[in-house]
């Protein structure tokens, strides 16, 4: 097994990786924002309590108004979740992109380092619409989706275009309108779930998720 890079020599388990990508363009303002951070900050709090969960998950944090790579990915304890601030536009096109190439750039790293790893997750939250060209993006997350090599959700807050996020997100996996501004329950959805991922068996059977009990699934 071909080990390099420090953080995989001192800790070799298996990477759950995730991208959180995340919508800070100006409508996210105010309460919606704060709720965000609080989410954030939770989310981190509750995957770091589990012992397992904390050696193998793997966070990025990408933020588009405009888009940013806020955190590249590191285990659930080096992650410090920033206080994230609203501005400027909604290129969530470009954004979806960004991530997925993201995304290959990381696991190619997993491969050259002997790591294994689950099928990472991409978790998109927007309240918004693009304003930017998205239809390439909603091809490569629907072949990547069928090529078994990501899973994607889409949440969307108040006031997000719903139409575009049903023909970005996959067919079988359609947005979730969260309930009014519950980042806390959508986040302890998603660390409850990272949890039963990175404690079952890489490349296994898909393995039972919580019910989604945050949002309502807009068909």
């Amino acid at each position: 097994m071909a080990l390099g890079l420090p953080e995989f020599v001192e800790n070799p388990e298996p990477r759950c990786p995730v991208i959180l990508l995340c919508d800070t363009s100006g409508s996210m303002q105010g309460e919606p924002i704060n709720a965000l951070n609080e989410g954030l900050a939770a989310f981190q709090k509750d995957v770091y309590r589990d012992e397992i969960a904390s050696l193998r998950v793997e966070v990025a944090l990408v933020t588009f108004g405009p888009v940013r790579l806020t955190q590249d990915f590191v285990t659930i304890d080096n992650f410090n979740p920033p206080r994230l601030t609203a501005d400027d536009v909604t290129p969530m096109g470009a954004a979806i992109e960004y991530a997925l190439d993201l995304l290959e750039r990381r696991k190619e790293t997993y491969k050259v380092n002997g790591i294994q790893y689950y099928r990472p997750w991409v978790f998109l939250i927007t309240d918004g619409a693009p304003t930017d060209s998205w239809q390439n993006a909603a091809y490569r997350v629907r072949e990547a989706e069928a090529q078994r090599r990501l899973l994607f959700f889409a949440v969307g807050v108040q006031g997000a275009d719903l139409s575009k996020l049903r023909q970005i997100a996959p067919p079988e996996r359609p947005p979730v309108l969260l309930n009014g501004l519950d980042f806390r329950s959508m986040f302890q959805w998603l660390s409850t779930s990272m949890k039963r991922v990175s404690s079952s068996q890489v490349g296994g059977a898909m393995i039972s998720l919580p019910s989604v009990g945050w949002g309502q699934i807009a068909t």
